[in-house]
């Protein structure tokens, strides 16, 4: 999950230098970015259904060996065609590995969805925060082709080499609900059922509204920073001197890394939609107050932190509360179905660079903090109340009541 990392939170330090050499249009280049999100999602229910099938192993190989495809591609991109069919290759590859790995953390502990799920996603939230600052020291002194191809194969054979030491998950049964909070189905619906009920495109809608926010900025951290005057500002944290941009999407990666088990944890213990109400209205608070006070290098630094870390647990808190809904047996096909959402909020990014044409700024953080927060509320007031009648319906019909007379057979004592 680190090693993969990369190619989604490593893609903004590329952009600038792709635009310098090839005076491409950044609107066009994002573009890329949006078609690996949304081959890397889009695909992961059959990715999934591989892993369910078939084990880890031999689909995060195979990821692992497209991923490092796709990154080799990139370093050879000389014209934007090429790029976008390596960001489809690169996004094949990374939704093999990130959907077969979160599916099989659901599998293995249907107890602790929530906090499982979420150390798994820390490895894809933090992982890029150890290589950051590597990838953007070569970009300067190598240049980003070299990067891209040093890097691309450097995470590929890693990834092929660990996908050996997987194996399939054994979980064990789990028929009670420990937690406060916690709606926890014992009925598992396969991808197809699953699709048929308003509670999935509930969550789905969520989904898509809060991980808007995120990865626009994921990727329009760069550009953004750029506009702002603030991307080659030397920065000093805690003895280290690096450039703003560079030292912002360390401590970003660290913060969204952190935060995927600490929400799991938290939501097992407290509910899944009590922490998506607080953590989808911090999110939309924080695009406000990058808005607001990002011109500041310091206000920059801290907003964006809070942004990851808000956006972040999203890859926890949705593969558990699918795993909670629709049962453990399909885990991975179905949280893979519902992290297509990440895919259809990469559609507004191109969206954004247009919005943000003349370093308007404003309309998009103005629009997407409006969007999390109408999430975070529709949450709590909405999907909650619907889940929770969902689920006990679920549970009531594979457990039906016991009737006095199957009571009296099955007991002699009873009966006499």
């Amino acid at each position: 999950m680190a090693l993969v990392a990369n190619l989604q939170y490593g893609w903004t330090l590329f952009v600038q230098p792709i635009h310098d050499k090839y005076q491409w249009n950044l609107a066009s280049i994002q573009l890329s970015f949006s078609i690996f999100i949304v081959v890397e999602t889009w695909l992961v229910p059959i990715e999934g259904w591989l892993g369910d099938r078939f084990g880890p192993r031999p689909v995060v190989a195979g990821g692992a060996i497209l991923a490092c495809l796709g990154w080799v591609l990139n370093s050879y991109a000389n014209s934007l065609s090429i790029l976008y069919v390596a960001a489809a290759v690169s996004g094949i590859g990374a939704g093999c590995v990130y959907g077969t790995l979160v599916g099989n953390a659901l599998k293995w502990f249907p107890d602790r969805r929530g906090l499982a799920s979420g150390l798994t996603a820390a490895g894809f939230g933090a992982g890029a925060a150890v290589t950051v600052i590597p990838i953007a020291n070569m970009i300067q002194s190598a240049g980003y082709e070299q990067t891209f191809l040093t890097f691309g194969i450097i995470q590929g054979v890693g990834m092929f080499v660990l996908a050996m030491l997987l194996v399939r998950p054994q979980p064990p049964k789990v028929t009670a609900n420990k937690h406060i909070g916690r709606a926890t189905s014992t009925v598992d619906l396969k991808p197809s059922q699953m699709l048929k009920t308003p509670v999935f495109w509930t969550t789905y809608l969520i989904y898509v509204c809060v991980a808007a926010g995120g990865v626009m900025a994921t990727a329009q951290l760069g550009p953004i920073a750029h506009d702002y005057g603030l991307a080659t500002l030397p920065m000093t944290v805690l003895g280290a001197t690096l450039p703003m941009l560079t030292m912002v999407l360390a401590i970003d990666n660290v913060a969204n890394g952190l935060t995927r088990p600490l929400c799991g944890f938290i939501s097992d213990k407290f509910g899944r939609e009590n922490t998506m109400l607080v953590m989808f209205i911090g999110e939309g608070l924080s695009l406000l107050g990058i808005m607001q006070y990002g011109h500041n290098p310091y206000a920059f630094m801290l907003f964006a932190a809070l942004i990851f870390m808000c956006w972040g647990e999203i890859f926890s808190i949705f593969p558990a509360i699918c795993g909670d809904t629709f049962g453990s047996k399909f885990a991975s096909a179905n949280a893979g179905v519902l992290y297509t959402a990440k895919g259809a909020a990469a559609l507004l990014v191109p969206l954004a660079s247009l919005l943000a044409q003349g370093k308007q700024w404003n309309r998009v953080f103005i629009l997407a903090a409006i969007i999390s927060i109408c999430a975070g509320l529709a949450a709590k007031f909405i999907l909650a109340p619907m889940r929770s009648r969902f689920v006990t319906k679920q549970n009531n019909v594979k457990a039906p009541a016991v009737t006095m007379p199957e009571m009296a057979d099955a007991h002699p004592v009873a009966k006499a």
